[in-house]
């Protein structure tokens, strides 16, 4: 075991070349977790518990062996994982499946699913509206897992495929997931890097619009094929361009906050209102609802078709409205801070909102593991269970359940019945997710993930094509682009310093890279698969979106590669 003495304290130092002290032989150790997973879900279609526990004791035993770290260390890290799986991740699925179960259980889906398609009875059309414009706003105020959630529940409401409205959410939030949760991902880097944040913003502004317009294509194509994805370009076109449009100008006019929000609310209405004007000349639907209508007599396809008035759809939607509005505060920073128990204004409701949120805040050291590791610059690492549970986001989502209860007036007791069969639903999904975070937290703690990146930053030349790699596999590892962007933000700038590539680029490109790593995450998998009740199916999930996520990092590469070699006006 490597340890050394910093401050009077010994300490376990990250040893990066742990195996024979060469880098290749060690990073390709580090892969063997990494590379498991990828076989087990998409070769040996393991569930995904089992997948994700089976992975986590691979890692911990690789830790232990080649990266000489102390057992204890290992394992505590693995819990400090799986506690931060639970809370915030977890408990934003529990709160978002079961704020859709109400609505389900009431009725009032019946309506949503009416209104949706009084807009548009088009396939295509509903997965632009829902999955690429609603699931990006839900991405730019809540983040983490609510925004592939709660837009795949909706989409299955609406009667698409489980595993089609899990994977298609999953690529619909490529678009949003560098600035998520209002632009922390790109905050984030401005502390280790000391670049300001709005300088990122602007880079990723010129790099993401590129991929904000193909998204909607792409997804279509998936959905319905080339020839079916012509006849609605008009409508591709209004999605995209308009997000992405306004995705360049807020982020490099206006930082980093806010081009989720804007571009999303743009691109939704936009859609909304040119479909007002605008019908494909043919509908589409799924080859299974073609079938259906086949066999069904004339006298039964003509019915007489439900209306609702504003009222009732105002009132069905009104659950997610109020969510909008939940997670829109707990998104604002000065709120956050109070929610969180930092709050050190002297704003009277803020403080009052403060005094609850320091209440329900609980940062107890790891033990075994609190400052006890050094990571390259000698520098020991804070490890603190994260419990802040009236800021989590899940907080957010459970309240807009309590008021939803009055909404649509179900009983207390078949409120709290349906939380319980909420709970009963998603205990091999939180498992999953809690497993596969501890593995992530693991993975940084022994340096494996650092070995990874160092071994990506000697392709030299090359490093522009390979820099949103980082990005990619960052995001894999943790399923979170903010922390990809923590545990590789260095990485990217001291490389591309070394090849006289401007470290803006590099940064940009990590998270841009990230965002494609998202759908193959195994915890997004796991997300995904519990919204839709998949659970146990995250093999069949992970096949259907690795294809797609390595296709788009590659472009990402080629964009980044380009603008450091033929486009480099581009860079701010």
């Amino acid at each position: 075991m490597i340890f050394k003495y910093v401050g009077g304290n010994l300490l376990f130092t990250q040893n990066f070349t742990a195996v024979g002290g060469n880098l290749g032989l060690t990073a390709i150790v580090a892969l063997i977790p990494v590379v498991y997973f990828f076989w087990a879900l998409a070769i040996k279609r393991m569930k995904g518990h089992i997948a994700g526990l089976s992975t986590l004791i691979i890692a911990l035993i690789i830790a232990v062996i080649a990266y000489k770290m102390p057992v204890g260390m290992a394992i505590m890290s693995a819990t400090q994982g799986a506690v931060y799986g639970i809370v915030p991740i977890g408990w934003i699925i529990i709160a978002s499946v079961f704020l859709y179960k109400l609505t389900v259980k009431t009725g009032q889906f019946n309506i949503i699913r009416h209104s949706v398609l009084s807009i548009t009875e088009d396939r295509r059309l509903q997965a632009l509206l829902v999955a690429f414009s609603f699931g990006a706003f839900l991405e730019g105020a809540a983040g983490f897992g609510a925004p592939v959630a709660i837009s795949a529940a909706l989409l299955v409401g609406l009667g698409f495929n489980p595993l089609y409205a899990a994977g298609l959410c999953l690529i619909a939030n490529t678009a949003p997931v560098a600035f998520g949760a209002i632009g922390i991902p790109v905050i984030a880097m401005e502390g280790p890097t000391g670049i300001a944040a709005k300088e990122i913003s602007k880079m990723i502004g010129r790099q993401l619009p590129f991929l904000s317009v193909f998204i909607p294509f792409y997804l279509v194509l998936i959905m319905a094929g080339w020839k079916r994805t012509l006849e609605v370009i008009p409508a591709i076109l209004v999605s995209g361009i308009s997000f992405a449009v306004t995705q360049f100008l807020t982020s490099n006019y206006l930082g980093p906050e806010l081009p989720d929000i804007l571009s999303s609310l743009v691109s939704l209405v936009a859609l909304a209102v040119f479909l007002k004007f605008w019908k494909p000349k043919n509908i589409f639907r799924f080859k299974a609802e073609q079938e259906l209508a086949a066999t069904t007599t004339t006298k039964k396809i003509v019915k007489i078709k439900e209306h609702y008035t504003g009222g009732q759809i105002f009132k069905a939607w009104s659950p997610f409205l109020v969510l909008t509005g939940t997670i829109s505060i707990w998104g604002i920073p000065t709120v956050k801070l109070a929610l969180s128990g930092t709050y050190l204004g002297t704003n009277a409701l803020l403080k009052f909102i403060n005094s609850i949120g320091l209440a329900l805040s609980f940062h107890p050291s790891v033990p075994l593991l609190n400052n006890k590791i050094a990571n390259a610059a000698g520098i020991p690492i804070p490890a603190v269970y994260k419990l802040e549970i009236f800021a989590a986001a899940g907080t957010a989502i459970l309240i807009a359940a309590i008021i939803t209860k009055f909404i649509v007036a179900i009983s207390w007791k078949n409120w709290v019945v349906t939380f319980s069969e909420t709970l009963s639903e998603l205990k091999f999904p939180i498992l999953t997710i809690a497993s596969v975070v501890g593995f992530a937290y693991v993975t940084n703690a022994a340096g494996m993930s650092t070995t990874l990146g160092m071994t990506l930053a000697k392709t030299g030349s090359l490093f522009p094509f390979f820099s949103p790699f980082l990005g990619w596999i960052g995001v894999f590892i943790t399923g979170s682009d903010t922390s990809a962007n923590l545990l590789f933000a260095s990485l990217q700038k001291v490389t591309a310093t070394s090849i006289g590539m401007n470290p803006v680029l590099a940064l940009a490109a990590n998270s841009s890279g990230g965002v494609t790593g998202k759908m193959i995450s195994p915890q997004s998998i796991a997300v995904a698969c519990a919204a839709v009740g998949l659970a146990g199916k995250e093999s069949e999930l992970f096949r259907f979106t690795i294809k797609h996520s390595i296709f788009l990092v590659i472009i990402i590469g080629i964009i980044v590669f380009l603008q450091n070699n033929v486009l480099s006006f581009m860079i701010p």
